[in-house]
């Protein structure tokens, strides 16, 4: 089991750190940041117990492949990728919503929908729809972006007014949010997948809004296989996924789902490399490539603060 749960570099310039649930972001003279994907694997909120090998580089590498695909639509951070699970690129003040944007009504929406909301983020949706139907056109439901706790739904009405970005600003994310999510769908086509929903977030940099994150991985998407997708939904069964759906239902079926009172299942190594092998399939089916995984053999901390520090000294 080679993976990558903790780090603690010190680069050059370095000026703070901030360790998220599953990346690890390293401040570099207030002008760029390092991101490191970890193998850690959040759901429900909480890391689970164990890494996933190859799970940082595969979701490293598919947001990088995306974002030089969107690069002449939508500016983005990304300066470079000085190692398969890094990312280095501007540092940009982040805006305190992300921008969810979806295709059809799936997941949260539809718990939404079917409980007779038919009000979501200011948008009003027609009665009579079904779960994984399609939208007429694809819908933006922004959340706030709460540093503890869940993210809130707000309407645009409402960000714009309570001055959490401004209302040029928004605009701006609004059209760039389009342009992403029609860009992906195309690409999911040529895999024959649907990209069902994702989310994007945005910041600012000297006065110019820039795509930062991760773009279009199966962390911050859904993705459906578009074979079956009309029987299944006509017959009102459940959609084949490409998402990490697969590890929140495992936990659900051994009864966690960070309730008080419940206890995280063991996670055992042959779980752990069965994880694994499905972010695999998922890098390959989104991305039309077989995946090349770096050498397990590797002390990946030190390759990493290697391949990152030889970059920042190239500047």
């Amino acid at each position: 089991m080679n993976a990558l749960t903790r780090t603690d570099f010190n680069f050059p310039g370095q000026k703070s750190v901030y360790h998220g649930k599953v990346r690890d972001v390293y401040n570099i003279n207030d002008d760029l940041m390092v991101m490191v994907a970890t193998d850690r694997i959040s759901a429900f909120d909480v890391v689970l117990p164990k890494g996933i090998p190859f799970k940082g580089q595969v979701l490293n590498q598919i947001a990088a492949k995306f974002l030089d695909a969107s690069a002449d639509i939508v500016p983005n951070w990304k300066l470079a990728t000085p190692d398969p699970m890094v990312t280095v690129g501007l540092k940009c003040e982040g805006f305190r919503v992300e921008m969810i944007i979806r295709g059809y009504l799936t997941g949260s929406a539809w718990r939404e929908y079917k409980a007779g909301n038919r009000m979501l983020c200011g948008i009003k949706l027609p009665d009579g729809m079904k779960e994984n139907q399609k939208f007429p056109t694809p819908i933006i439901t922004p959340t706030t972006k709460a540093d503890e706790g869940h993210d809130e739904n707000i309407s645009k009405e409402e960000i714009i007014s309570q001055g959490i970005v401004s209302k040029e600003d928004y605009e701006q994310m609004e059209k760039y949010t389009y342009a992403l999510f029609d860009l992906g769908t195309k690409i999911a086509a040529q895999q024959g997948l649907i990209l069902v929903d994702t989310k994007y977030e945005f910041g600012k940099r000297d006065g110019k809004v820039y795509l930062i994150d991760e773009v279009h991985t199966p962390d911050s998407s859904r993705y459906f296989y578009a074979e079956g997708y009309k029987e299944k939904f006509e017959k009102g069964e459940p959609q084949k996924q490409l998402s990490k759906e697969f590890v929140r239902q495992w936990l659900i079926d051994h009864n966690f789902m960070n309730q008080p009172g419940q206890v995280m299942p063991e996670i055992t190594d042959e779980y752990a490399e069965s994880v694994s092998a499905r972010y695999i399939e998922l890098y390959e089916h989104i991305i039309g490539e077989k995946f090349q995984p770096a050498p397990a053999s590797q002390d990946l901390a030190k390759r990493i603060e290697q391949n990152v520090t030889n970059y920042l000294k190239s500047l």
